[in-house]
């Protein structure tokens, strides 16, 4: 079993249907909608969203089926950030502030910023951070200096793959804060539930498949 992505998927023209039909809500909420269709872009402007500190919901493809969010629905931030654990909670998850958030990166670069060289494409493993890397990444690292990490490589999920590949061209960084797109709730799996979870709470951005809504 290569990846988990075995749920329902949604169309174009579901997702902008269903963004016409809420389109007065979502400007009412301060929101402006794009349309990009260039993944380039809309990589590239998820990326930089991400490094500039922001809270982006990402829902791509076939929603996938197990214990963890492996970038289709997602909720994503910087690593980086130390204060980052905080503001997912305060914004969004109201999680106990002891339980840590996970890193997704890139396959070929777990070398170079865990202990031991594995495939995790699951999240079902916890493995040693280097100690020199732990102090970069601080909102992944776990008090005893490990990691849950993802695994993404370009086969399974080359849209989260080209996301993270951009995060890491602006910043040098190849993985992204990766949690569950859902607030105290099960995890979206149709995009009015994502639409809903990111309006009621302060997310700045919802990437919903070509889709941008940005909070002004």
């Amino acid at each position: 079993m290569s990846h988990a992505f075995w749920g329902p998927s949604f169309s174009d023209a579901e997702l902008s249907a269903l963004l016409v039909q809420r389109a007065e809500l979502i400007k009412a909420e301060g929101c402006l909608i794009q349309l990009l269709a260039d993944e380039n872009e809309l990589v590239h402007a998820a990326a930089h969203a991400i490094a500039d500190g922001l809270i982006v919901g990402w829902f791509q493809g076939r929603m996938e089926w197990g214990p963890r969010a492996l970038g289709n629905r997602s909720i994503l931030g910087d690593p980086r950030r130390p204060d980052m654990k905080d503001i997912l909670n305060r914004k969004i998850k109201r999680r106990e502030s002891f339980r840590p958030f996970a890193p997704s990166i890139l396959r070929e670069a777990v070398a170079d910023w865990f202990g031991r060289d594995e495939d995790v494409p699951f999240m079902l493993q916890v493995l040693p951070i280097r100690p020199e890397r732990r102090s970069q990444i601080p909102a992944v690292t776990h008090v005893d200096g490990t990691g849950r990490l993802q695994t993404v490589d370009r086969a399974s999920n080359p849209r989260y793959y080209a996301l993270i590949q951009a995060f890491c061209r602006l910043i040098g960084v190849p993985m992204v804060l990766n949690t569950s797109f859902n607030e105290n709730e099960p995890v979206v799996c149709r995009p009015e539930q994502a639409l809903d979870c990111f309006l009621r709470t302060k997310m700045d951005m919802l990437v919903l498949g070509n889709h941008l809504v940005r909070r002004q």
